[in-house]
Formats: structure tokens, C-alpha cells, sequence
């Protein structure tokens, strides 16, 4: 619902947006399956290089969308930059910062105009509540959001609400030892024979690792990541044991495991997938807040 309002929002017939390759599934299918007959078009393109933005823009693009840390992908966004290259076209920036949490990047602190969290995920860290938020820079922005959300009836019930306010007095706790406990993970399965590659903004070995110690806070860098490994997913599937949860959330205190070729990222084509680096034996996982050593 924060997605398609900011584009119900700051977006019409006619309008186009530049919007990054690699993004939470949900995302690109409503850009893509009702956007899109609307009128509306979209370049998707790779954030990690802010030129690529730049090169992408066009004469009636009215919004930038980014996402930091992306979803799958662990790519990061130099939101600065972006900021900085919207501004000067006069065009709103937003970006979707759910993988970062304001505990770990704020991106209004960046320059950017609108930020997008999904509260299903750290926020409420409980898989029970569901939903979204979209913060505003100014009460222009605010004004025009509210209204959108007004119309659409995009309102969260009020024992959600509730729940979900009581669920983020933990946040920042749980996003340390979540942090912490990823680092952890991420160095044993970065010598583990089985592992091919290990994604996760901590590493030394991520190609973003200046931009993550100069975009996030608190030196920490969140309970995501993900690595390749050999052999068939589904059979891994099979045979995952607690503490680890197989399904397709993410964020919550339980540490959860995602196949994603044949799960969050099912319906795309094989070659489409693997072109953005989805292999088979992708897997993607949420840190929880067991003891790593479990």
C-alpha cells in the first residue's frame, strides 16, 4: 500500500520514473501489471552506479525510485548522489530503505524526499502485523500522501496499529543482536567449501563495503544477506531444521531461510533471473536473534 501510493501520488498518464532493476518482488509486478496499462512507464535500471540514474532520466520522469540494501540483492544505493542528480531535475526521489530500518539508514538524512517501510518486517519483527509506512520530507509531500491514502482507504486498523507500536519498542535491540549474529554467519559461510559467493554489507569482500560504513549507522549493517550454493534447492528445503523457519518473510526474531528460484522469485523466467544473478542455489536469509553458535 506505501508503494502504490506514492506512485498513485506523484505519478500520471504520461509520466515516466526510473526505478531500480532489482527490488522487493511486489514492486516491480504492480509497476509492471498496473502501472504500466495505465500509461505510465518505467526504466529499470542498476542503482549501484548513480550515472546509470542520470543516463536513465527523461524529459517528463516525475520520480526516482530507489531501494538500500535491495531485495534480493544486497546492492546498495548512494543516496546522496541520487538525491543530488533528482534535485537538480526538480524530480522526487524516494526509496524503499525496509532491508536498512531507520536504526541502521535514514534516508530523509540523505537528501531524499519520500522513504517507504514495510512494517511487516523489523518494525513488527513478530509475523503478525501487517503494514507499510511512507515518511515525508516536507508537509507538501505529507499533504499530497495523506490524501492519496485517504482515497484509497490504504489505512491500517487500529489494534494493528497498536500491536505494531508495541513491537518497535524492541526494534532497536533486536536489530543489534540480529546485526551482530549476521556478521557472524556471513564470515563462517564465507569459508565454507559449499558456498560459492556470500553477500552481506559487513564483509570486507562486499564491492560496496566504503559506501556501507559511510551510509549506515551505528557500524552495524542489519540480519540480511545471501549466498550461492551448490546443489538443488528444493532438496534444502527438505531438510532445514530449527532454528531456522522456511518461508519468504523476513525481519522477524526467528531466523528464516528463502530458496529464492523456486519461492520469492518463482515466476520469473529462468534467464531473466539468472541475468540479475539468481541462481538456482540462491539463498537468501533473515537473522534472527538466536545465538549465531545455534
Amino acid at each position: 500500500a506505501a508503494t502504490s501510493s506514492c506512485i498513485n501520488a506523484f505519478m500520471k498518464a504520461g509520466d515516466h520514473c526510473v526505478i531500480t532493476n532489482c527490488s522487493y518482488g511486489g514492486t516491480n509486478r504492480i509497476c509492471r501489471e498496473q502501472f504500466m496499462p495505465l500509461g505510465m512507464t518505467f526504466s529499470f535500471v542498476d542503482f549501484a552506479d548513480p550515472q546509470n540514474v542520470a543516463d536513465a532520466i527523461q524529459d517528463n520522469t516525475t520520480l526516482i525510485f530507489s531501494e538500500s540494501p535491495t531485495n534480493p540483492l544486497m546492492t546498495l544505493a548512494d543516496l546522496s548522489a541520487i538525491s543530488e542528480i533528482a534535485k537538480a531535475k526538480g524530480i522526487i526521489h524516494v526509496c524503499d530503505s525496509t532491508f536498512a530500518t531507520p536504526y541502521l539508514c535514514r534516508p530523509l538524512d540523505h537528501g531524499v524526499d519520500l522513504t517507504i517501510q514495510s512494517l511487516t518486517k523489523y518494525y513488527d519483527g513478530l509475523n503478525i502485523g501487517l503494514g507499510g509506512a511512507l515518511v515525508s520530507r516536507n508537509k507538501e509531500l505529507y499533504e499530497r500522501t495523506k490524501l492519496v491514502q485517504n482515497m484509497h482507504g490504504n489505512i491500517m486498523t487500529p489494534m494493528t496499529a497498536f500491536g505494531i507500536l508495541q513491537s518497535m519498542k524492541t526494534m532497536g535491540l533486536r536489530i543489534r543482536q540480529q546485526s551482530s549474529s549476521a556478521m557472524a554467519i556471513a564470515t563462517f559461510l564465507e569459508s565454507h567449501p559449499r558456498c560459492s559467493r556470500v553477500m552481506y554489507p559487513g564483509l570486507a569482500s562486499h564491492p560496496q563495503k566504503e559506501l556501507a560504513d559511510r551510509q549506515h549507522r551505528n557500524n552495524l549493517h542489519g540480519g540480511m544477506m545471501f549466498f550461492d550454493v551448490d546443489g538443488d534447492p528444493v532438496k534444502l528445503m527438505d531438510n532445514i531444521r530449527r532454528p531456522w523457519t522456511l518461508c519468504e518473510n523476513l525481519g522477524a526474531s526467528e531466523s528464516i531461510i528463502t530458496a529464492c528460484a523456486v519461492m520469492t522469485h518463482a515466476n520469473m523466467l529462468k534467464e531473466d533471473r539468472e541475468a540479475i544473478g539468481i541462481t538456482d542455489g540462491f539463498i537468501r536469509i533473515s537473522v534472527g536473534i538466536e545465538d549465531p553458535e545455534d
